[in-house]
């Protein structure tokens, strides 16, 4: 049987690895996918760069990108562009001219992934995407196969390498936000402008999609809260230590009986979690299925071969439905296109979780008293109590709380009751708080 045909958008750092992985191991790639996958045709900007790392094959190189989606020879269209506008259209315009898609884009899907997949059905295509959300680890296929027999319960994951290795190193080193960033930037862990990663946004485009998958709802990012780690300091990295646990910028989407909660944000795990340990740039995402209980999944979420090894599996994968009959398929969001729910994402104000609160107060009789009062008044209950002595001479002195499971509108609510209090001299700081148990 012939070789399916590729046609690449990009071959950049991700594309030329895919060109790299599919030309070491065509001989294991064809054994599993039934057939050879060659790449025939590459749009890329620096055609002079292009033509060096394919010489010697016949790849054909263009600058221009329509010209690959509208190829009679192109079956499959590997999409690496990034963005959305521009990616949208070729994309879109693959799957009008009959073309299976292959994408690694993220913000693409998280943004008009509804749009994308309903027409690829129409058209009878396929659109795979296990690259999009931590790199090289196959959570994608886990969660719309592996796990198909389960309710999904809740996901929580460390899908941004950039905030997690900046994180890493304030706890090992006790260095600063700024200073971790730039080094973040020096090593290229970090783009230029980092707004995506330490705000929290890329690893919300991530979770909308594994809470499309786990829950087979809609795409729905505009619906994510979303709160990034800038405003993080070395201090309350260190007293996070000293009561056990571990700060992460996670991603939660979580099943409650009122609705899907869908949120990033920096989160105390205990430190005795597997989770809690990943350090660096690397990735994890734990699920709990009702039958299986809690998996975990670890590996690069970036780089140029793990995120390569991903889009090849999905190559395969398309090759081997190729000439199947798309009702075969599995769906794009493991469930039926028309038995997608309906569940409301709830906002943040109405979610339910632990929270850490730090707090700078006058060092004085009854300030506490006062302070746990406004928390009892809002059912909020307290778990745990740090109190630092005030160093000599001084007369403020820092309390860290830990509470029980409260109501996120009374604590915005107690936070803002707490800040009215003449003893009280800073702004409150609110980290939340998941055990992550089964």
């Amino acid at each position: 049987m012939r070789p399916i045909h590729v046609g690449l958008l990009g071959l950049g750092t991700v594309g030329g690895g895919i060109f790299k992985v599919l030309q070491r191991n065509q001989e294991e790639i064809r054994r599993r996918a039934g057939r050879g996958i060659e790449i025939r045709k590459a749009a890329v900007r620096d055609a002079e760069k292009a033509r060096r790392l394919v010489a010697g094959t016949n790849v054909a190189i263009t600058q221009d990108a329509y010209e690959v989606v509208r190829d009679p020879d192109v079956e499959i269209v590997v999409e690496l562009i990034g963005g959305t506008d521009l990616a949208r259209e070729l994309v879109m315009a693959a799957i009008d001219n009959g073309k299976h898609v292959v994408t690694a884009n993220k913000a693409l899907l998280a943004l008009h992934g509804n749009e994308v997949f309903a027409a690829a059905q129409k058209r009878g295509v396929m659109v795979a995407f296990e690259a999009a959300v931590a790199g090289g680890i196959p959570i994608i296929k886990a969660l719309r196969e592996g796990l198909t027999a389960n309710r999904i319960e809740w996901i929580a994951g460390i899908i941004n390498g950039t905030s997690n290795f900046i994180l890493s190193q304030m706890r090992d080193r006790g260095a600063g936000f700024h200073e971790v960033l730039a080094e973040a930037q020096q090593r290229g862990y970090a783009e230029a402008d980092p707004t995506f990663d330490i705000e929290g946004i890329d690893a919300a485009h991530k979770l909308t999609i594994l809470a499309a998958i786990g829950f087979g709802i809609p795409m729905q990012f505009e619906r994510a809260y979303t709160e990034g780690i800038a405003k993080l300091t070395r201090q309350d990295i260190r007293y996070a230590d000293q009561l056990g646990y571990r700060i992460k910028l996670l991603g939660i989407a979580r099943r409650t009986p009122e609705g899907i909660e869908l949120r990033v944000h920096p989160t105390l795990i205990p430190h005795r979690r597997l989770i809690a340990n990943v350090e660096g740039v690397m990735n994890a995402v734990l699920v709990k299925g009702d039958a299986v209980g809690s998996t975990l999944y670890y590996g690069a979420g970036a780089g140029a071969e793990p995120t390569a090894s991903a889009v090849v599996a999905d190559l395969v994968d398309v090759t081997r439905l190729h000439t199947a009959d798309p009702e075969s398929r599995v769906p794009h969001l493991a469930f039926q296109p028309d038995s997608l729910s309906d569940v409301p994402v709830l906002p943040m104000e109405a979610v339910r979780t632990a929270y850490y609160l730090r707090l700078r107060v006058l060092d004085r009789p009854g300030v506490l008293a006062d302070i746990t009062r406004i928390l009892a008044d809002r059912s909020i209950s307290i778990d745990a109590m740090l109190q630092k002595e005030p160093d000599e001479g001084e007369e403020q002195v820092d309390i860290i709380m830990l509470t029980h499971v409260a109501l996120e509108r009374n604590v915005n609510d107690a936070i803002a009751r707490i800040q009215e209090l003449p003893t009280n001299l800073a702004p409150v700081t609110r980290i939340r708080l998941e055990e992550l148990g089964s």
